[in-house]
This record gives C-alpha cells, structure tokens and sequence, in this order.
C-alpha cells in the first residue's frame, strides 16, 4: 500500500514539476508579476461592479399592490409623486394638514386611471410651513421630463414661491382629463 502510495505522489510530482517547467519556459517573471498584479486589481474593482444581490427574487415575490389605495405609494393618482403624503400626515389626499399651506406653485403628472383607462391630469402640490413629516414616502416617476423643464420636474422644492418655504407634504388634486389629441 505504502509503495502504491510512493509511486502516486512520484508521479504527481513529475507531472507538477514538468508543467510549472514549461509555463515557466513560455512565461517569464515579468509577464507572471503583471498577470498577478492584474488579478489584485480586479478583485478589488470586482465588489464594485452591479450585480443582483436579491438573485431575482424581488420580482418573483413581489404581490399585485392595490392601484386604488390612497394610503400606499401604488395608488394611481401618485404616478409622478415625489414626496410624503398628505393623508398620512394629518391631511387628506387633496387638502394640506392644519397649519400647512399649499404651494403656489406645483407640478403637473399625468396618470392612467386603471379602473376606467383615461389618463388625468394630476396637480402636486407641495404641503409647506410645517416641519417635514416622516410619513409614507413615495418617489415614482413615470413619465418625468428632465429637470430643464420646471414645470414637469418633481424634485424641485416648490414650497420656494410661499413664505414659509419648509417642505411638509404633498398631495396629489384631480385638474382633469388628458387631452390625448
């Protein structure tokens, strides 16, 4: 057995010892160095790169939200919202809390309706002049224009035109129906 064993690991040394022999005939020290400083550098840009650290279970998980709840970031209406809302801050969907006036200025984000397939045309207003709530928090985006254009950009502060320029809430007024024209 122990002669088996001897012959074995003879042979694997030959073998080990005449490839590292001819990488070492093609390869030279230089080419081997920059070869290993090579893969130092990527295995420290590799933590960098993106990669789905949720192995594509957000998707498969994730439940049919409710398009018709005002009380989640899902609810129609909210298509193009960027910030807390109203009713869960003291105020409703479309009227700002005691103590808080609405923006003179707005933004405007048209939505689909799911329940009869017309699009709306939403007004954001910004809730201003009272300390900022830490309500449900929605940031949605569909259909946002870059932020050149004021008037349809929701991440701007729009308590600037009042007061009282302190941001509390924002909630989402029916203007009307989209001329699709």
């Amino acid at each position: 057995m122990n002669r088996l064993l001897d012959a074995l690991m003879t042979r694997l040394d030959k073998r080990a010892e005449n490839m590292t022999r001819q990488v070492a005939q093609k390869n030279g020290r230089r080419s081997f160095i920059s070869k290993l400083g090579l893969l130092v550098v990527g295995s420290g840009v590799l933590p960098v790169l993106p990669f789905d650290r949720n192995f594509g279970m957000a998707y498969a998980d994730e439940e049919k939200k409710d398009p018709n709840d005002p009380a989640t970031c899902d609810y129609w209406r909210y298509c193009a919202l960027d910030g807390n809302l109203c009713n869960d801050c003291g105020g409703t969907l479309t009227s700002c809390p005691p103590g808080a006036e609405a923006s003179k200025v707005s933004w405007v984000g048209t939505c689909r309706n799911p329940n009869d397939g017309k699009d709306y045309l939403v007004s954001y207003n910004d809730c201003c002049g009272k300390a900022m709530c830490n309500g449900t928090s929605c940031v949605t985006s569909e259909r946002e224009r870059p932020g050149y254009r004021m008037g349809l950009h929701n991440d701007i502060n729009w308590c600037m035109a009042n007061t009282s320029m302190g941001y509390h809430c924002t909630v989402a007024v029916l203007v009307g129906i989209a001329d699709n024209a």
